[in-house]
């Protein structure tokens, strides 16, 4: 938020809301029903990449401020919430910067019978919409392998781990203790991410199958994720699934990213059983996606801080 110009506040509050409206109408339209999830709870996401903020009740018991509201949304939808959405805040234990901010709005949604395919139409649908002032090409989709052969020259679901690091030295880091899925985070954060959806919408899919995280599995060889994120500016505005209903599949995805928490020595956190739980009980066949509403706004408005485009930041 711009504090020294009133005029500007004003204006990033109005258009804001102007989106906001525009987001909720979208969904109206569509039959899709808004839900409001907690934003405490006794369990938080076992991701390798995520730390979560705390806080403790006063008889002693550990709360997480939710990541993103999907667990507790994929529980509503296995009692028979059906289509749903959600704008709310979120938390995550990262210091502020250009693109990041510690809490933010997410926007989220399930639709039950869609496909990878249906949902991307979707989001480029909503997305086009509300920024498409910004979008001068026509949106693409490209598989993840074809952007790193694109941008990079090496196959990431088949190139030597060695390669990677190679990339990744060239690009400053010291990957000696970095996984092959770390390694493809870092060339995707540096050199692959800021080079796409300039002037235009550009979706990845297929990432890696060892990326997965609550997505189905594509068959193939080798087997991809049914996984895609979108990318406008060089920014990634969200991340989708066709979303996994296997609980014993799950679960092992689970315990490998407590495992290897564990071995890096990050925080324990322990696995969501009410997912798991809703999970066995029948997820009918649905695919979701988490969109950063903050960085929305900030490419509607042309702001180059992530900062600019909210109400109240850290700074």
């Amino acid at each position: 938020m711009n504090t020294g110009d009133p005029g500007a506040t004003r204006s990033m509050l109005k258009q804001r809301a102007r989106l906001l409206a525009e987001c909720r109408t979208f969904f109206a339209d569509r039959g899709v029903l808004e839900v409001d999830t907690p934003i405490l709870r006794t369990a938080t996401v076992t991701d390798l990449h995520i730390d979560s903020l705390t806080t403790r009740l006063a008889d002693g018991r550990q709360l997480f401020l939710q990541t993103s509201p999907e667990y507790a949304m994929k529980c509503l939808i296995a009692a028979g919430a059906g289509d749903i959405y959600q704008l709310g805040h979120v938390f995550r234990d990262e210091p502020p910067a250009r693109h990041h901010h510690p809490e933010f709005m997410l926007l989220e949604w399930y639709r039950m019978g869609y496909d990878l395919d249906a949902l991307i139409h979707e989001v480029i649908t909503l997305l086009t919409q509300l920024i498409g002032a910004r979008l001068t090409e026509p949106p693409e989709v490209l598989s993840y392998r074809e952007v790193f052969l694109d941008r990079l020259g090496v196959d990431p679901l088949t190139c030597d781990t060695a390669d990677l690091e190679s990339l990744a030295r060239q690009a400053g880091a010291s990957p000696q203790d970095y996984d092959r899925d770390t390694l493809l985070d870092l060339l995707m954060a540096i050199h692959v991410g800021p080079t796409l959806g300039r002037s235009r919408l550009t979706v990845v899919t297929q990432y890696p199958a060892s990326q997965a995280a609550l997505a189905r599995l594509i068959p193939g060889h080798p087997p991809t994720a049914a996984r895609f994120e979108a990318y406008c500016e060089g920014i990634e505005l969200c991340n989708g699934f066709h979303e996994l209903s296997d609980p014993a599949e799950q679960r092992k995805r689970f315990e490998a990213d407590v495992a290897k928490r564990r071995a890096l020595g990050r925080s324990a956190v322990a696995i969501d059983e009410t997912l798991l739980d809703a999970l066995a009980s029948g997820l009918p066949d649905c695919a979701g996606v988490a969109v950063g509403f903050d960085r929305v706004v900030m490419l509607a408005i042309g702001c180059p801080q992530l900062a600019e485009a909210m109400p109240f930041s850290l700074g």
